[in-house]
């Protein structure tokens, strides 16, 4: 187990079996997983090279074993912690130890903790202090007898009456209540059944926090808040314009509480009633109200996170254009178009402005300098960034006769100026201004999105919702398991790929990477994927992790430029023995894979998923999982928000998804939302379940509110192309 002391082996079986049942899957996927990620393998790598220890588990099973796993590693290093500090105290009994070691939970090991946590100068201990412990002890049995008397056996110095003695008493059993762990569960399950949160406007703010109308006065069941409407609230409450609270309705809290602890009627219980009830007001509620705004928050940041994570992995795997010559334009009005010509390797060629809108204007002359690169340079497709002047650029440009066919792409800036004004950039173009990059990004967008996005942080390219407001170190950790995924599933071209490419390939890193690099910058492109072993530092564990993620398409065994793994070639080559014919025989004709008996090659750790794993990579070697890219055009004479009326029907790209619908591009610059209510004719629970990133859709105007900047469309009754 990562990052802690061994457990033992039954509390490792306990944390295995606990991963097994909330996942829904056997124990034995899991201890396989787990001593896989244990000798340093990658998920990548386990999900497609060991689907026989497995069982078969996909990436995102054993993503989540892997996210379990380090949770019970970071919970048993909190429980050595825990057990040092109270042994430290001598107050560790064997009976707690067992509690502690027994526990699954974080919530119930912090309960357990918490009568023995160091704590703050509390009013319970400056009462102990005062030597007020005895006469709350006195209390709490709920004897017969006077509270006054026996509390005016504890006047002493500012004690100096029996109402001081038997407030400071109240403050101990108050803290008493407050710590026992059978209580805040019984408190924590009515905030569970019977939640309520609220949302007011702070007074006085209502003119600054128009954003925030919908919350002003607010409140709906806990339970059914969704991920959207919790953050947009927490955001409120955090720029101080909105007060959140959660709370329990329909249940007396209290009630519950005096039932555990009231034994008696008398005197003393009506003391212990006090404590009771000022416990709950003072130190319970606002504990777990504070516990349940965090749980909510984490519910609210996973499901965002999984919408951004959903929405990134479709970006990423966007259709390519290839390797062909690209002109790139990133438009621009005052300060004209940046134009930038790139070969079909993505290296830069030439650069410079035009200027074919207001003020200058110069659009015959920006005309000709346009038709006269694409010849020079021998492009083929031209790439126009969708943000100002987008439009007009892209009217501009198809308004050119060209001597050949040059398709026109229109493509997501989305962090392209975060690209252009990083280190990468730099690095890369170290002589060019921030223009020039951009421009050059957009263009390799066009030919490559997963290449080019890769040098972006995945939270600037701007595909999610209120992904500030998530726990970053989630987001981070789904959003790097998503271009991981992606990057393996695609391949990578090992001669040519940039080291911010390479350090997502399965068991590199930006280390490994960087030396990959520098062994093909002063020896040359790599013949074969057996070279890698000469690259320093990369060992037999690395190469085993990496080698068949990577592609040598020069290789001279056909193989090094598929999905088999290495570790796997001399069944290919025995197969191919076998049919009496070489391994390119069998790679080119269909009617020898297809006398391929796979039975034949099982061995105790080959088995059929494997093996057909490495005939359906014999039929297409290499392939790109993504799909071709389709030209796209706008509806004509529909360029501002002006121009739209309520019932036309236009087309549009997908631009962003939440999970309460999805953001379409139409060519105003300014996007429309279709609601998760108008996606379809049918109920919808999930947007990505009818739209995807990108996707052309047809949309109808529903209603435009020009003082909002607000679109409303509807993709109910639209026939789809």
């Amino acid at each position: 187990m990562p990052k802690t002391q061994n457990p033992t082996p039954n509390t490792m079986l306990k944390y295995l079996k606990a991963i097994a049942e909330a996942l829904g899957i056997k124990l034995e996927q899991v201890e396989a997983v787990t001593g896989l990620l244990d000798g340093g393998a990658t998920v990548p790598f386990i999900s497609r090279y060991r689907k026989e220890a497995t069982g078969g588990l996909d990436e995102v099973a054993i993503f989540n074993i892997e996210s379990q796993y380090h949770k019970f590693a970071e919970l048993e290093k909190r429980k050595q912690t825990i057990v040092e500090t109270i042994a430290e105290q001598g107050k560790l009994t064997d009976e707690l130890k067992r509690k502690i070691d027994d526990t699954l939970d974080s919530t119930t090991l912090e309960d357990l903790y918490l009568p023995y946590k160091p704590k703050k100068r509390t009013r319970a201990t400056v009462a102990r202090e005062q030597g007020l412990e005895p006469l709350a002890g006195w209390l709490m049995k709920q004897n017969q007898g006077s509270a006054e008397l026996m509390a005016e056996r504890f006047l002493k110095g500012e004690i100096d009456e029996p109402e001081k003695a038997l407030a400071g008493a109240r403050d101990i059993i108050a803290e008493w209540v407050s710590e026992n762990a059978v209580a805040r569960q019984r408190v924590r399950n009515c905030f569970s059944h019977n939640a309520v949160i609220t949302s007011k406007v702070v007074k006085g703010k209502e003119p600054d926090a128009i954003k925030y109308g919908d919350y002003y006065d607010f409140s709906e069941p806990l339970r059914r808040c969704p991920s959207h409407r919790m953050l947009a609230m927490r955001r409120g409450e955090n720029e101080g314009f909105l007060r959140i609270s959660i709370e329990p309705q329909g249940t007396d809290v209290t009630d519950l509480l005096h039932r555990q602890f009231l034994k008696a009627d008398n005197e003393a219980a009506r003391q212990v009633e006090m404590a009771i009830d000022d416990s709950y007001k003072r130190l319970i509620q606002p504990s777990i109200e504070n516990e349940f705004k965090k749980i909510a928050k984490d519910k609210a940041d996973k499901e965002a996170i999984s919408v951004f994570s959903t929405n990134l992995r479709q970006l990423l795997l966007a259709a390519p254009l290839g390797r062909k010559s690209i002109l790139a334009l990133d438009p621009g009005f005052r300060t004209g178009c940046k134009v930038v010509c790139l070969d079909e390797t993505g290296n830069l060629l030439h650069h410079q402005a035009i200027f074919p809108h207001p003020p200058q204007n110069e659009w015959r002359e920006s005309q000709e300098t346009i038709a006269a690169l694409v010849k020079k340079y021998g492009c083929k497709a031209i790439a126009i960034g969708n943000g100002t002047a987008s439009r007009e650029t892209e009217a501009f440009v198809k308004s050119i006769k060209f001597d050949t066919d040059v398709q026109i792409f229109v493509v997501s800036e989305n962090g392209a100026s975060v690209y252009s004004a990083s280190q990468v950039a730099r690095d890369e173009f170290p002589d060019q201004d921030v223009t020039v990059r951009g421009a050059v990004s957009i263009g390799r967008r066009l030919m490559d999105p997963l290449a080019e996005l890769v040098k972006i942080d995945p939270k600037s390219i701007g595909v999610g919702q209120y992904q500030h407001d998530v726990d970053q170190t989630a987001l981070k950790e789904s959003l790097d398991f998503v271009v991981e995924s992606c990057v393996n599933s695609v391949g990578v071209n090992l001669n040519t790929a940039s080291m911010h490419l390479l350090g997502y390939v399965s068991g590199l890193g930006p280390k490994l990477a960087q030396s990959i690099v520098d062994y093909r910058t002063e020896n040359g492109a790599f013949t074969s994927r057996q070279q890698l072993k000469k690259v320093p530092r990369l060992g037999d564990k690395a190469f085993e992790q990496c080698a068949a993620f990577l592609r040598i398409p020069e290789s001279r065994n056909p193989l090094d430029n598929s999905a088999v793994h290495p570790e796997s070639y001399h069944i290919v080559d025995q197969m191919a023995g076998d049919l009496g014919c070489t391994v390119s025989d069998l790679i080119a004709d269909s009617k020898l894979r297809s006398r391929i008996d796979l039975k034949r090659y099982v061995t105790p750790t080959v088995g059929l998923p494997t093996l057909q794993d490495i005939k359906t990579e014999l039929e297409k070697p290499g392939r790109d999982p993504r799909s071709e890219i389709q030209e796209f055009a706008f509806a004509e004479g529909v360029n501002t928000i002006d121009d739209l009326k309520e019932g036309m029907v236009v087309p549009g790209i997908v631009t962003n998804i939440t999970n309460f619908g999805a953001f379409v591009d139409i060519g105003v610059h300014q996007d429309g939302l279709v609601h998760i209510s108008q996606l379809a004719n049918k109920y919808v629970s999930n947007p990505n379940d009818v739209v995807a990133l990108h996707q052309h859709v047809m949309v109808k105007i529903e209603s435009v509110d020009n003082r909002r900047n607000r679109i409303s469309l509807t993709m109910k009754g639209v026939k789809q192309n």
